[in-house]
């Protein structure tokens, strides 16, 4: 089973990223035939064996992916609309041959070749319509059958979760109740089947592959003889918490135990992990300032013409270890924005300038950090940093919120790609749940999941307040 971090990816995604790569290098090899087939074979063999063939035929699966994934083609409800696949799948391919004109242009040694490109381009285009076509229609496959043993807002907010992603291949057959009082009774579809008392008896007249435990009262409730035969029969069972942090990429705060953080697996931090990730931290910092400084040029002009200076802006944030630092941002609101107190930004938010709000949609406003990074301040990927107002207010009304700062606070992170910009105590509660999440399964393949990620929603400008 594939993961980022602790979180399950999901096969069906799996499937159609190899499907696309594959149908991408037999559109390549059928144009290339095409292209040298009526001299024989020879030709073909030939130009195979050459020294940059491989190479070519990479770069171009490698920029196709790229594109179909910023273009939102691995969103599985972007792709379940015809219409919106076949837009979506037209701009990806001409962005590919865009992407594609440059690195020719910089490297000629890497070019297909006119013949082989105009064959390719219509043949790998119709490959990839005509299999997510076909992949949409079929389905994905049989999906797993789920019990919920217990009514809690756990189990419930799992349940919801489930329906909303069909590509997790996962069916809820239903809700055990804990005193079998209110069979019948429906919470989000299905609704409650059985009592917990009837746990075996429902898993094997229903087929079930996993049973999952969101009981309100465990002590003098949960049926631990019947839960053990299930285990040892091949059943999966399962913490409603566990399940639900593996196939969301957060860990509900909802009767959250102590004791489910202090024995659960995760939040290790060796001193290997720790220097590689600052030593990347450094050298990506050191690079993204050298290529961003005719871009910083820029917008200080941008935001001096428009409303004067200073042009940077620097806010007291809580960081690593409780301590406070002066994080620098671009000023995208007015001098006197906060003079009647610091207050959470807001959508259409009155504060913010002309220029403010263009660098704020492609988050530009955020660039000067990397200071901050080389300083050691921040991370790059990391929980974002709060102000100190706001984390004591947060700390009295949210349970846990004191643990984010086990970690250096980072430029972007994994709850600002997974999850909307948090403006009340609500949304960052939510937040807190990936920010968790991260602290628990802290990585390099995992921060440059989310620099990935946040490549994308740069450009797409989503989320920005």
């Amino acid at each position: 089973m594939l993961k980022i971090g602790g979180q399950k990816v999901p096969s069906s995604l799996v499937l159609l990223v190899a499907a696309d790569s594959a149908l991408t290098a037999i559109g390549l090899l059928l144009a290339t035939i095409i292209r040298f087939g009526p001299g024989g074979f020879g030709p073909v063999l030939s130009h195979f064996l050459s020294s940059w063939s491989v190479l070519r035929y990479f770069l171009v699966i490698f920029v196709c992916e790229i594109s179909l994934y910023f273009n939102d083609l691995y969103d599985f409800q972007v792709i379940a609309i015809r219409s919106e696949l076949l837009v979506r799948l037209l701009q990806a391919f001409g962005v590919t041959c865009l992407a594609l004109a440059v690195c020719y242009y910089a490297a000629p040694e890497l070019s297909l070749g006119r013949g082989i490109a105009a064959l390719s381009a219509p043949m790998i285009v119709t490959l990839t319509l005509g299999w997510r076509l076909l992949w949409t229609q079929a389905g994905h496959g049989s999906a797993d059958r789920i019990l919920i043993m217990g009514t809690g807002p756990t189990g419930i907010s799992l349940a919801r979760d489930i329906l909303s992603r069909p590509e997790l291949r996962l069916k809820v057959v239903g809700f055990l109740d804990e005193k079998a009082e209110n069979i019948g009774k429906s919470l989000v579809n299905p609704g409650i089947i059985g009592g917990t008392v009837d746990v075996e008896n429902i898993v094997q007249a229903q087929n079930i592959q996993h049973v999952v435990i969101s009981l309100l009262e465990r002590r003098g409730r949960m049926p631990v003889r019947e839960l053990l035969r299930l285990k040892f029969a091949g059943v999966r069972v399962e913490d409603a918490h566990t399940f639900y942090e593996r196939i969301t990429g957060r860990i509900i705060l909802e009767r959250l135990s102590p004791s489910w953080l202090i024995l659960s697996e995760g939040f290790r931090k060796s001193a290997l992990l720790v220097v590689a990730k600052r030593a990347i931290d450094v050298l990506l910092s050191l690079v993204a300032l050298l290529l961003c400084l005719p871009l910083f040029a820029i917008v200080a002009v941008a935001i001096a013409l428009e409303s004067g200076f200073p042009v940077l802006y620097r806010q007291e944030r809580t960081g690593l270890r409780d301590r406070t630092f002066h994080m620098l941002k671009f000023r995208s609101m007015y001098n006197d924005a906060e003079k009647s107190g610091p207050q959470w930004a807001a959508t259409g938010d009155n504060r913010i300038t002309r220029v403010g709000k263009w660098i704020r949609n492609f988050r530009v406003d955020e660039l000067p950090q990397v200071i901050n990074v080389l300083r050691g301040q921040m991370s790059l990927v990391g929980p974002r940093p709060e102000r100190p107002e706001f984390v004591s207010m947060l700390e009295e009304q949210i349970p846990y919120y004191g643990l984010r700062h086990s970690v250096r606070p980072g430029i972007t992170g994994w709850a600002q790609v997974k999850y909307q910009y948090g403006a009340s105590v609500e949304e960052t509660k939510t937040k807190l749940e990936y920010d968790l999440f991260y602290i628990k399964h802290l990585s390099i393949m995992l921060d440059l999941a989310v620099l990935f990620e946040t490549a994308k929603v740069m450009i797409s400008g989503r989320g920005a307040k």
